[in-house]
């Protein structure tokens, strides 16, 4: 125990340090240079020792929605063991940035893979307990730490707050302890989709969450809606073809965050290239800055898996206060990925976003 309140409180000396470089120096282009190459050698050599402190913080702030997003086939779902640093290689890169003297925020581009002993328990409807282990962890992804507000008194920061800032890749398998997962129809994609919830629900950017290190009120910077985006999905022309016979059933589904109850989805216009739905959504919007509207058209197949036709996405932050802007979005494969010559047609949106009472300027979108 002492061990790790000692690792804490260096931690936070050295973050303190940071902190107090950074808003002491002028010349900062060359300073900072060496600083993060300091920091991305000694990070990595501290990282395996980080191995509790951060599996309980995950383990405490995943669990409870992992429990909210549990698949109906199952009457319960915890952790019976938790340590994710287990055989891990990791490397890091970090970045730093000002936030106008307000704050600073630290971000680290971390490329994670290990096998981690994690095991969930599990117990279905009809009475069988199964414990299921994650396996082959892969992650790519950045990680965020806001130090905000910045205060005169060491460690010159009130309090600290993280998140998942871009998920690039997760990926992972699934293995029932001393027996096989496919024996129960159903539990593993359920599982699956789960975890993919709990990891977006909890801790993907712009949820964050704050641990104050000096006392005061940091209540302004929890995670809190902002507006309303009010979405007209009105049509697309163009579509590619997927059926050899007759024409695609296209359908479309849209969402601010990737999550199953946050996700819309359109009516299926049957064998239609260019189809009119005129259908409104409405959406939570938590941080106009950073969040952007995601629509995605598939062909309708009935009870196979619908397949992809194209997809787009529209940054919030191209929008200005009570001004609302109109245009086609041109459909691509892969949203990572926005060099695509092929021609997947375009689709037409319009709306607004009206924000809380705090500021009551609206903004209008008519991708």
């Amino acid at each position: 125990m002492s061990f790790v309140a000692g690792l804490v409180i260096g931690v936070v000396v050295g973050i303190g340090l940071i902190v107090l470089f950074v808003k002491s120096e002028n010349a900062r282009s060359m300073r900072r240079s060496a600083l993060l190459t300091w920091l991305n050698a000694h990070l990595t050599k501290i990282w395996p020792y980080v191995d509790q402190a951060a599996s309980e913080l995950i383990k405490a702030n995943v669990e409870p929605v992992l429990e909210q997003y549990r698949p109906i086939i199952l009457s319960s779902l915890s952790f019976s063991k938790f340590t994710l640093l287990h055989n891990l290689q990791v490397s890091l890169r970090v970045s730093i940035i000002e936030d106008g003297g307000e704050g600073i925020t630290m971000e680290l581009e971390m490329n994670w893979d290990g096998n981690p002993s994690i095991i969930l328990d599990i117990k279905t409807r009809l009475g069988v307990g199964l414990p299921v282990q994650v396996k082959n962890l892969a992650f790519t992804g950045v990680f965020r730490l806001i130090f905000k507000p910045l205060v005169p008194e060491f460690p010159c920061f009130g309090a600290v707050s993280f998140s998942l800032r871009h998920k690039k890749k997760m990926d992972f398998t699934l293995k029932v302890v001393g027996g096989d997962i496919s024996a129960i129809p159903g539990v593993a994609d359920a599982l699956e989709s789960t975890i993919r919830d709990a990891v977006e629900d909890s801790i993907t950017w712009p949820v964050r969450k704050v641990i104050p290190i000096l006392p005061g009120d940091y209540s302004d910077l929890e995670l809190k809606p902002v507006g309303t985006l009010e979405v007209k999905l009105v049509q697309a022309q163009g579509l590619t073809n997927k059926d050899i016979i007759g024409k695609s059933d296209p359908f479309a589904e849209l969402y601010i965050r990737p999550l199953r109850n946050r996700m819309q989805t359109s009516k299926v216009i049957n064998n239609d290239l260019n189809p009119i739905w005129n259908e409104h959504f409405e959406f939570v919007v938590e941080d106009i800055s950073t969040q952007h509207l995601t629509v995605k058209l598939y062909d309708d197949e009935g009870l196979q898996a619908a397949e992809l036709l194209g997809c787009a996405q529209v940054q919030l932050s191209q929008l200005e206060p009570g001004k609302v802007k109109d245009v086609w979005i041109k459909l691509v494969k892969d949203l990572d990925i926005q060099r695509d010559n092929k021609d997947r047609g375009k689709i037409e949106d319009n709306g607004d976003i009206n924000e809380v009472e705090e500021n009551k300027d609206d903004l209008g979108l008519r991708p």
